[in-house]
């Protein structure tokens, strides 16, 4: 059964670890990290973007599949799924299509707004006992056409945000989405430093968790990171795993151009990643 982020959330800032959000794209995905968090007794979150949402057929979609596949491989870890980077409408959609978990992204918004909104959102979150995440200071790079600079979050604001309830806070400390390029100035601790006195309790999140190295993931954690989001590791370790298969000519050989066959090493190395994260976020054994 789906479970709000709350609690685990909550647990993980306590015990000073992470858990990982990791965003599913397809029924291959899904699986390979559900069963990669039940191998490893971890709490998981499963990200779904709007874009992501909309290639699988709708948020009904989506439910209808992680339910089935909770119950079919017999996963006893907790397992949030939760809207990445929604819109207010977005938000609402995965509310009611059964989604555990929900982000509105109201940083492009003024302040008064994404306040209004957020608040709004709150009230149905709580009502439902859906898990609510929200953002301050844009999260650089691309994500579905959303794009921003890498901005580093008022501290100020994030307690407004923080102060009205929500689950978990997404503060922009300098991340980006993506490849982080040459000449990427780090994470900036201070603002994540800030932040975490100005909120206190509340798990705080870290977006575009590809490519930061892992002193500084261990350093965010231990600075109040409690959900950290891996989305194109994953996508790079299923594409090369992929291409080696089609380079090697395997397709051609037997039934190798049947899906099953033809997935399965992209399959095995999202595993593979997934399991690298829990292991560096902390999160092993802690379901």
């Amino acid at each position: 059964m789906l479970v709000s982020a709350k609690e685990m959330l909550t647990k993980a800032k306590e015990g000073h670890y992470a858990v990982g959000q990791f965003n599913i794209n397809n029924l291959e995905w899904t699986k390979a990290i559900l069963l990669t968090a039940q191998e490893l007794n971890s709490p998981v979150i499963l990200g779904v973007s709007e874009g992501a949402g909309k290639y699988m057929c709708g948020y009904k979609t989506v439910v209808g599949m992680v339910n089935g596949m909770l119950e079919s491989l017999n996963i006893t870890v907790p397992v949030a799924l939760h809207l990445d980077h929604g819109s207010y409408e977005g938000a609402l959609a995965c509310i009611d299509a059964g989604f555990s978990s929900v982000m509105f992204d109201g940083s492009h918004y003024p302040i008064e707004e994404n306040i209004a909104k957020t608040k709004e959102l709150v009230r149905l979150t709580g009502e439902k006992g859906i898990s609510l995440e929200a953002e301050v200071g844009a999260i650089g790079g691309e994500e579905d056409g959303v794009v921003g600079a890498g901005e580093c979050a008022d501290p100020d604001e994030c307690k407004m945000i923080a102060d009205l309830g929500v689950t978990m806070l997404a503060a922009g400390i300098g991340n980006i989405h993506g490849k982080y390029p040459e000449n990427w100035p780090g994470l900036s601790f201070e603002t994540l430093d800030a932040v975490q006195k100005k909120t206190g309790k509340m798990p705080l999140v870290l977006h575009g968790g590809t490519g930061i190295p892992a002193d500084m993931i261990k350093k965010a954690i231990s600075l109040g990171v409690s959900k950290i989001n891996v989305n194109t590791e994953c996508q790079l370790a299923f594409a090369e795993a992929t291409r080696k298969y089609i380079e090697a000519g395997k397709d051609l050989v037997g039934k190798g151009y049947d899906p099953r066959k033809l997935l399965a090493p992209g399959f095995e190395a999202i595993k593979v990643t997934v399991k690298e994260k829990m292991e560096l976020f902390g999160s092993v054994n802690k379901a």
